[in-house]
């Protein structure tokens, strides 16, 4: 069907014309990447400082948007707590922000005397849905890197994974330490008192032999050093018997310490090192991406992901 008998009276100059708004139109539309957006707008009353308390990035030249870097502790937008980091910036006291620098921003808010009127865009993301391979990849990175010295990583290109000197490795070689030597003690002291219970019991029966020796001498004063012996012996079986069972609720205090303490103590201090490593991994990545604006600052060519915000 020609174009002439969808709309008569249209020429198919005029057509190819009113097409072309139609997908420019449709090419404006921002591309969310399927995450939600809200807007919304405050009103923040300044403190005795002229402040709200919030930090401004992005702004032209470089970047098509504004948006909050960091809201400020114990400052009216802070004890507001609707503005957050990644917040956009669209509008002050009703006028649009759009192609504005930091910089002008920063004066229209300063301008204000009482009460600041921010309108603003918030994106919704999954956490989630943020982690890729690169994430994935950089996390095992780290992994190596802590177990290497600093010219072994040098040597491989991995110097930019170590972004700090973490501890957390070193504590867990040193809590495995700790467990090796304790369990060892608790191994060596159960023998030793087994070792320890056999020797009271040895003195028991030497005891008893001593004592029965005792009633069949006819002399008196041998009578009596035999069964006074043989009592010293049988006395100490009954001091060892009463040591050990002392000695009993500190094994168990020390198995407990073996079974249950360290055991959570080690999965706490993975479960940290495993997140820890996953936000190293997500601060490299916005130094690679620091390092692409740079370069192609440097080089004077538009980049797609700045460009498009």
């Amino acid at each position: 069907m020609s174009v002439q008998q969808l709309y008569p009276g249209m020429d198919y100059s005029h057509y190819l014309y009113l097409r072309k708004e139609v997908e420019s139109k449709a090419s404006d539309k921002e591309d969310t990447r399927g995450l939600t957006v809200t807007s919304g707008c405050i009103t923040i009353s300044k403190d005795e400082s002229d402040l709200i308390g919030i930090s401004i990035g992005g702004g032209a030249p470089l970047c098509p948007c504004l948006y909050i870097v960091q809201v400020f502790d114990n400052t009216p937008a802070g004890k507001d707590a609707t503005l957050e980091a990644g917040d956009e910036l669209v509008g002050i006291n009703g006028t649009t922000v759009k192609g504005k620098t930091k910089v002008e921003v920063a004066r229209m808010i300063q301008a204000t005397k009482t009460e600041v009127v921010i309108r603003y865009n918030k994106l919704h993301a999954e956490p989630k849905q943020g982690k890729s391979l690169d994430i994935v990849l950089k996390k095992v990175k780290h992994k190596m890197v802590e177990n290497m010295t600093s010219s072994t990583a040098d040597a491989l290109g991995l110097s930019r994974a170590i972004l700090c000197n973490d501890s957390l490795i070193k504590k867990l070689d040193e809590l495995q330490r700790t467990e090796d030597m304790y369990r060892g003690l608790v191994d060596h002291t159960r023998r030793v008192l087994m070792g320890y219970f056999d020797l009271v019991r040895v003195c028991k029966e030497l005891g008893n032999e001593f004592c029965k020796i005792g009633v069949r001498e006819p002399q008196k004063a041998a009578n009596e050093a035999f069964c006074k012996f043989g009592e010293y012996h049988r006395q100490m079986e009954k001091f060892g018997i009463n040591m050990l069972k002392k000695t009993k609720p500190i094994l168990k205090d020390l198995g407990t310490y073996l079974t249950k303490a360290i055991p959570d103590t080690k999965l706490t201090i993975k479960k940290y090192a495993d997140v820890k490593f996953e936000y190293l991994s997500y601060c490299l990545k916005v130094k690679e991406l620091d390092d692409e604006d740079y370069s192609y600052q440097a080089l004077q060519e538009p980049l797609y992901r700045v460009e498009t915000g």
